[in-house]
C-alpha cells in the first residue's frame, strides 16, 4: 500500500511540474533572469508549494502519517558554510542548465537524451559527494 502510495504521489509531483511548466528549461532561465526578460511563474510556483509546507510543518507536530512511520524532524536553521557552498553549487547549476532533481526526473518522460544525459551527470555527484566530502573534512581538520 505505500509503495503505490509512493508512487501515486511522485506522479502527482511530476505532473504538477510540468503542468506549472517548471520542466521548461527556458521558463526556469526565465525566471533566472532579472535583469533581462523575467519570467514570474516560478515565483508563484514556489508560493504554491512554501505556503502548503509553512502550514503542514504547524499542524504535524503530534501526529502521525496516515500510512505509518513518522513525519521527519524540522530541517536544522543554521547556516553553515557546506549550506552556502551547496546552494551556490545548486544555484550555478540550476541557472547553467534551468533544471534541478525533480523537474529533471519529471523531464525523463519526453525530454529527449539531454535530460538523460543530466540524469547521469546528477547521479554521479551524488554519488561522487560523499567521499568527497570526507576528504575535505580530514583536510580541514588537519589545517
Amino acid at each position: 500500500m505505500r509503495g503505490l502510495v509512493f508512487l501515486l504521489s511522485g506522479a502527482l509531483f511530476g505532473a504538477g511540474l510540468h503542468i506549472s511548466g517548471m520542466t521548461d528549461t527556458t521558463r526556469v532561465r526565465g525566471f533566472l533572469d532579472i535583469a533581462g526578460t523575467w519570467d514570474p511563474t516560478l515565483a508563484f510556483v514556489m508560493g504554491g508549494a512554501i505556503v502548503p509546507m509553512f502550514i503542514a510543518w504547524r499542524l504535524t507536530p503530534g501526529r502521525a502519517p496516515l500510512i505509518g512511520g513518522v513525519f521527519p524532524a524540522r530541517p536544522d536553521q543554521d547556516i553553515t558554510r557546506p549550506l552556502v557552498i551547496g546552494s551556490i553549487l545548486f544555484g550555478v547549476g540550476w541557472g547553467l542548465v534551468g533544471l534541478c532533481p525533480g523537474p529533471a526526473i519529471a523531464s525523463l518522460s519526453y525530454g529527449g537524451w539531454q535530460g538523460g544525459v543530466f540524469l547521469v551527470a546528477m547521479l554521479a555527484g551524488m554519488w561522487a559527494m560523499p567521499p568527497l566530502r570526507r576528504a575535505l573534512d580530514r583536510r580541514g581538520a588537519r589545517a
